[in-house]
């Protein structure tokens, strides 16, 4: 499964970056998300997303937007 960031197979590194474009196929979103070489860098939380598009994680601000089906 892929997840934003990991184009070579190789794990996130956890916390890198501060923001993320996620997909459908990323939800339910976590933080931190599946594929952080560390996913228990901080305990993981569920972000709701859906509605508004945008979600900021409570524990590292990471700030994560939905990308929607045909934006580029």
């Amino acid at each position: 499964m892929a997840h934003p960031g990991d184009t070579d197979g190789t794990p996130l590194q956890p916390n890198a970056r501060t923001e993320y474009k996620v997909t459908q196929a990323d939800l339910p979103l976590t933080c931190p998300m599946p594929g952080s070489s560390l996913w228990n860098s901080h305990p993981r939380v569920f972000l709701p997303i859906e509605q508004t598009g945008q979600a900021v994680c409570p524990y590292c601000g990471a700030s994560f937007t939905l990308q929607r089906q045909g934006v580029a």
